[in-house]
């Protein structure tokens, strides 16, 4: 049996997303798995009993396997645990403060008061918006439970297993729709993880071999999953609850044969008012026509308000109003960003939410004219505002924001998540790929970035107590030339592609910057006696160390570019772990020693002729980019999302 201690390092846990991809993870190994935290364990292909076990970000768990690849699934499914991003979702485009502060906020009461001329929910989805109210109440299942006999069990199975295949090519086909986007389609992928969760179908399997017909025991199995996660304290896990009873739901109405209602039929810009949407009844609507969702039922964490958050449709839910009062409204005022919810508006109501909608529209207006914008100062000097990416999936949304380039690309995901290394080829193309996407803008791309916080299959890592200050970034990558070499071979074949720049992590050191140096000319002369083509790619280092601010003068002289990585800068300078919430307050990009530091690598760039970037979160900050921009940093790289309120901020330097 091989065992391993890890601490989970995925954003907010193991809720469905990350919790869905884990599985599908575990399920490609033969041996068995066993995962465990908070004294409890779980297999670790099921998802159902994983998102039951609560693991939450920072938690310690253990994985155990038992079998022939017993190493390589440890090793792999450590890696996921230990990667923040791991299963996310681009949350970030529409997500309004407000709704991340309501994250917090209780569940909805269970008998909500009744309603007053203006009431409040949860604040899903920022954004205004005034329309005719649609009424979304589907009518609740009524069953009458009957008792099968011996001869009858093997048949009500089969109709049982024929509605599943039945329901999860439903959900394949929703995820097709037009006008979904590629998160929308990782809901509905948790989705037919739930529906063809072992134990849920072990569950409603058993209570049919105990002489229940198919539609009540597929329905006590759900109802007793969904009040597990119910009953918890988390709020992502909580909101799974309503992932359980939708799929149920949609396995009773196939085993009945019956369709749903529908949203498909709803009028253009209306408000859908309801007692609680799923995630499959939104994809089957057009999304582009709501005009704002108001539910009685769910919390900013569910998947419904993940979604309108990734379509920009305003959305309350946790709304404490009466399904009578609710049903009855013809028109219904809403303000996803502070809750409010008002029904039937007067004038002065319904003039005050069109003046926002208006206003918020102008202001929508006015950062889409940056999309396409080259942004300059007032007195004239050009700034990029590029995009941090980390797998060719991300390139058409950074495009359509506006993105000049790739100032950061994390080369880690290919490394990650599977069971060998990447090849040269691979790499290659994948490298080429983003260069041809973004020609002729210039594409970064980050080398290896991995340690014993990030492991990847087929580099073993030893156990470090600390390993952000360990055996990680070009300090591996120059130990291990038989992983290196291939990726820098592919970034010089990549760069015929397009304009490739290589950037340096974790550098501490003016030798190691001329030890990869001399590992470069050896690459061009290996792919030279082979005959492959290849083409000049600028060198530049990552300035994220103390050490790498301290020797920014003599590191100057060897490279061609810099880039500030905000986030471990300010980790390291301030002494102060970015992934625990204890010393958060210190762990702040403005404090002046940060700002010290930057300003005097940015001086060495200037002294040395050579251009230097910020490529940490810190450079969308619009209280930052003055500052940035003042110290000659001439390229702020950042989530695609922010790059259009980036580009204003600079011409108003």
């Amino acid at each position: 049996m091989i065992e391993r201690s890890v601490v989970v390092r995925v954003h907010e846990g193991l809720h469905a997303r990350p919790a869905t991809q884990f599985v599908k993870l575990a399920k490609g190994f033969a041996c068995d798995i066993e995962i465990r935290c908070n004294g409890r364990g779980a297999s670790a292909k099921s998802a159902v009993k994983l998102m039951l076990l609560g693991v939450k970000e920072n938690d310690e768990a253990v994985l155990r396997a038992e079998g022939e690849d017993a190493a390589d699934a440890v090793s792999a499914l450590a890696t996921f645990l230990q990667t923040p991003g791991a299963g996310d979702i681009a949350l970030t485009p529409a997500r309004a403060p407000a709704a991340a502060a309501a994250e917090t906020a209780p569940p909805a009461s269970s008998s909500p008061a009744p309603v007053r001329p203006g009431c409040r929910g949860v604040a899903a989805s920022e954004g205004t918006s005034i329309g005719p109210a649609f009424a979304f109440f589907p009518q609740p299942l009524v069953l009458e439970p009957r008792t099968v006999s011996p001869a009858e069990i093997p048949g009500e199975v089969a109709r049982y297993r024929t509605a599943l295949a039945a329901t999860v090519a439903s959900l394949g086909e929703a995820k097709s729709r037009p006008g979904l986007k590629r998160d929308d389609g990782a809901i509905i992928d948790a989705l037919i993880g739930v529906a063809e969760d072992a134990d849920f179908i072990a569950a409603s399997e058993a209570a049919i071999g105990a002489g229940r017909d198919a539609e009540s025991a597929v329905t006590s199995a759900g109802q007793e999953i969904a009040a597990s996660f119910e009953a918890m304290a988390d709020p992502y896990l909580r909101a799974r609850a309503e992932d359980i009873r939708s799929v149920t739901r949609n396995l009773v109405l196939a085993l009945l044969g019956r369709r749903d209602a529908s949203l498909a039929e709803m009028p253009k810009g209306s408000i859908i008012v309801a007692d609680e949407i799923a995630a499959l009844d939104l994809a089957k609507a057009t999304l582009a026509d709501i005009g704002g969702i108001v539910c009685r039922k769910g919390a900013a964490t569910s998947h419904v308000a993940i979604m309108a958050r990734a379509h920009a449709i305003p959305a309350v839910l946790g709304a404490a109003i009466d399904e009578a009062t609710l049903r009855a409204a013809s028109s219904v005022g809403m303000d996803g960003t502070t809750g409010e919810i008002v029904l039937d508006p007067g004038e002065t109501d319904r003039a005050r939410f069109e003046a926002a909608i208006e206003r918020e529209a102008g202001e929508r207006r006015s950062l889409d004219a940056y999309r396409t914008l080259e942004p300059r100062t007032r007195d004239g000097r050009r700034i990029e505002v590029a995009a941090n990416l980390g797998s060719l999936g991300e390139i058409e949304g950074a495009l359509a924001s506006g993105a000049m380039g790739v100032g950061l690309f994390r080369t880690e995901f290919l490394f990650m998540e599977r069971r060998t290394l990447p090849d040269e080829e691979e790499q290659a193309e994948t490298y080429a790929a983003l260069a041809k996407a973004f020609a002729p803008h210039p594409v970064v791309i980050r080398t290896l970035d991995i340690g014993g916080d990030k492991p990847v299959a087929g580099i073993d890592f030893e156990h470090e107590d600390n390993p952000f200050l360990g055996w990680r970034g070009v300090r591996m990558c120059l130990e291990r030339p038989d992983v290196f070499k291939p990726q820098l071979r592919a970034l010089l074949r990549a760069a015929v592609a397009g304009n490739v720049k290589i950037l340096l992590p974790m550098i501490a050191d003016v030798d190691e910057v001329r030890a990869v140096q001399a590992l470069l000319a050896e690459c061009r002369s290996e792919l030279d006696a082979a005959g492959v083509v290849h083409g000049a790619a600028e060198l530049g280092v990552m300035i994220e160390t103390p050490a790498a601010v301290f020797l920014a003068a003599e590191i100057a002289r060897e490279v061609d570019f810099f880039s500030v990585g905000t986030n471990d800068l300010t980790q390291y300078v301030m002494a102060a772990d970015r992934l625990n919430p204890k010393v958060a307050k210190l762990n702040r990009t403005e404090h002046p020693a940060v700002l010290a530091a930057i300003r005097q690598a940015a001086r060495a760039a200037r002294e040395a002729g050579i251009w230097i970037g910020v490529c940490g979160e810190a450079a969308a900050r619009p209280d930052l980019i003055p500052f940035f921009v003042e110290n000659g940093v001439t390229e702020l790289s950042m989530s695609p999302a922010s790059i259009p309120r980036a580009k204003k901020c600079v011409t108003e330097i």
